[in-house]
Parts: C-alpha cells; structure tokens; sequence
C-alpha cells in the first residue's frame, strides 16, 4: 500500500516556531507576538521586532486579553505558551474576549496530551475538548515539526482564531517526506493507505499510529493512517470514504481524553451521517489523572501505547462490515 512517511530526523517544533514568525514579521508590519514568560525559542523575533514583542510574565488571561485588544486595533496577534494553561486558565478571555468578537488571534502552545512528565497539572488532556466547544475556534493538533510552520503561514490569512497543538516541541519527530503532502487548515492527511481498517489520529500519537500499520502489514493487514490534524472544521467527506474504503473499521488514537477529542468529533460524524460502523474503538486517556512518567510509559499504563494500537486494530479488521 502506498506510503508517504519517514521516521528518523528530529527537530525542534519550537525552534520552527521562532524562525518562522521572526519571518512572518518582516512580512506582517501588524503580526505582534505575546508570551507568558514563555519567550525562551522566540527571541528571533523579539530581537528583529523588539516594540511588537510583549512578555506579560506568568500571567495567561493577561497575555490572551491583551492579544484580544490588539486584534480589535487591526493587528494579528500570536500568544504562545503552554497550553494546559492557556486553555483552562484564560479559557473564558479566550471565550468571551477572543471568541465572541471572532478575533484573528492564533494560540500557539506546547505539552498537548502526556508529555513532558511534569505531572496531571501540566498536562493538556481536556484542552481539545474545551476549544473544540468555542464558537468560531478552529482547532489543530500537529504531529510533524516540519508542519507547523505552514500551519502558522495559512493562520496569517485567516479572519478569526485557531488553536495550535503541540507536544513539547523541544525534540520531535520529523513523519512526513517534504512535500509529499499539501497542507490545508480543515483537511486531514492520509500518509498511509489500506483496506482493512481505519486509524485516525493526530499529534504526539501520528508516529505511534504509522509504527502500529507498519506492524500489521507484517501480519496481513493493511491499514489506513489517517492524521487528522485540524480537528475543527473536521474534514467530513475524509471520515466518511474512509468509512467506504476500510469497510467501517474505525480505530481512533489520541493523546487526548478518550472522550471529547477527536473520536467524539468522529462520533459526531457517523451518527449526523448515518454512517453504519463494523467496529468503532477509541484509544485515548481514561477518566484519570495520569500522574508522572515519559510519555510512552503513561500511553502503555493508560492502554493507548503501541501494543494496545495493534491489538484494537486487530480486533477491528476482524469485525464484519456493515457499512452502507
């Protein structure tokens, strides 16, 4: 089945953040960027544009109403922090001062799901749930350092906000060969064809998922990959011909509660649809605080890891289809 991934090169997603909006600003004389004591990999910027950089210290709701403010003075502001802080603390600055009024205001933050092993109070497990619910909020979650800076590019252009989802983005993964794949906000990428089965996913867990496929296909089954990076809008017509090409065999894996992220998106879908699944398994984060440990230790414990992958893919291709 075709492929179009690799694994291998790692590379700092913060470091393309600072390069790229260092870029943007030379280009934008009205993109300001806005951090809450989080600045440390977007000092390219800070030096070329140092009256358009604002650092508010440790202080979330400030850094999102602040970014409201600019917007509404015709500016493009970018906040960036960590995001279990800027989704639940700020959260209603980020509902009522950017939502509301539909601001251009991009969020872009890192430690999205288990990672980073700073304990359950640094970890962004319910953040897709809670921007997924806001009006006009779109909603992303990159898995490939390399991607984020196209995401940000397409971002300049658009007229209200959008959530950009990161793990920690010190040391990441590179998944995709370079251009093998257009990027566009709203569309899902599908770096690996099958027909016995679906695996939707995004984030910290698109390497998991393609490490999961590659294994099946030793045994017979081929799956299909499906990173569904922008979880709002979700890309619908995506869903369901893979619902037609794979039978109705859906697995979903995310670094994300089980329930709220991007299976219950999906859900959503089928049941709007009156899509008919053979299987439907979602592999995510249990009704727990997760406590300390590397991310793919917490993913094993959780029953979202590697093997756990296999095994509800596995179960998946199994099942009858019924799909109409």
């Amino acid at each position: 089945m075709p492929t179009t991934f690799t694994f291998g090169e790692m590379l700092s997603a913060r470091s393309v953040i600072g390069s790229t909006l260092a870029e943007l600003g030379a280009e934008h004389e009205n993109l300001w960027v806005i951090t809450p004591d989080i600045g440390a990999t977007l000092v390219e910027f800070r030096e070329a544009f140092p009256g358009r950089f604002v650092d508010v210290g440790l202080a979330e709701q400030a850094s999102v109403g602040i970014a409201a403010g600019l917007a509404y003075d015709g500016n493009i502001p970018v906040v960036s922090g960590m995001l279990p802080f800027l989704s639940m603390r700020a959260l209603e600055q980020v509902r009522t001062d950017v939502c509301y009024p539909n601001l251009p205001v991009k969020i872009i933050g890192t430690h999205g799901g288990l990672v980073g092993n700073g304990g359950s109070t640094h970890y962004a497990v319910e953040d897709l749930a809670l921007m997924c619910a806001l009006t006009n909020m779109t909603v992303t979650s990159i898995g490939d350092p390399l991607m984020v800076g196209e995401v940000i590019r397409q971002s300049m252009e658009m007229d209200g906000p959008i959530y950009i989802r990161l793990a920690v983005g010190k040391k990441d993964m590179v998944v995709y060969e370079p251009g093998a794949h257009t990027i566009e906000i709203g569309r899902g990428l599908v770096p690996r064809d099958g027909d016995a089965l679906t695996i939707f996913t995004h984030g910290t867990t698109v390497a998991q998922a393609l490490e999961a496929a590659e294994r099946l296909a030793a045994e017979g089954i081929e799956a299909r990959v499906v990173d569904m990076f922008t979880l709002k809008p979700i890309d619908e017509a995506l869903i369901v011909e893979s619902a037609r090409a794979t039978g109705g065999r859906f697995v979903v894996l995310e670094d994300h509660l089980a329930y709220g992220g991007l299976a219950t998106r999906i859900a959503d879908v089928v049941a709007d649809r009156g899509i008919r699944l053979a299987a439907f398994e979602r592999l995510g984060i249990p009704q727990v605080y997760a406590g300390f440990g590397e991310d793919e230790q917490l993913r094993d414990k959780h029953g979202y890891g590697l093997q756990a992958t296999i095994d509800a893919a596995r179960r998946a291709a199994g099942a009858s289809e019924e799909t109409r």
